[in-house]
């Protein structure tokens, strides 16, 4: 079999279950994280959730597809490794990536949440409010 069909036949292998064990991971450790940022509505949070998990599966999946492509034949064994390196890393990458993007977004939903919650601030200590 040629060098550079078993490359993408191992990237196939590899990357695939990684987006899905990825996936997986955050959609079952993300759930506290989305509880806390829709002050407890888990209902939401499981929505959200859900929504999330399709679009990295389908970003990835997407992703994976389309940067299966070698642009050189792959020629021996050390080949199939230097390709399957490159092409994993940008994965791996791509995955942290979008995984911290997610997080960024969810922190500032948190905040913006919190600070609308909050009680309005108090006067200085020792400052006397003026009546109207």
């Amino acid at each position: 079999m040629n060098a550079t069909v078993t490359t993408y036949g191992l990237y196939l292998l590899i990357a695939l279950p990684l987006t899905v064990w990825v996936a997986r991971t955050l959609f079952r450790n993300g759930r506290i994280f989305l509880v806390d940022c829709f002050h407890g509505n888990e209902a939401l949070a499981d929505s959200v959730n859900q929504l999330l998990r399709m679009g990295f599966y389908l970003i990835n999946f997407g992703f994976v597809a389309l940067y299966l492509k070698l642009a050189d034949e792959v020629q021996e064994v050390r080949g199939v490794f230097e390709a399957l390196s490159g092409k994993l890393g940008v994965v791996l990458l791509v995955l942290g990536g979008m995984h911290f993007f997610n997080l960024l977004v969810f922190t500032k939903l948190r905040k913006r949440a919190t600070w609308q919650q909050a009680p309005p601030p108090l006067p200085p200590a020792g400052t006397l409010l003026k009546e109207a």
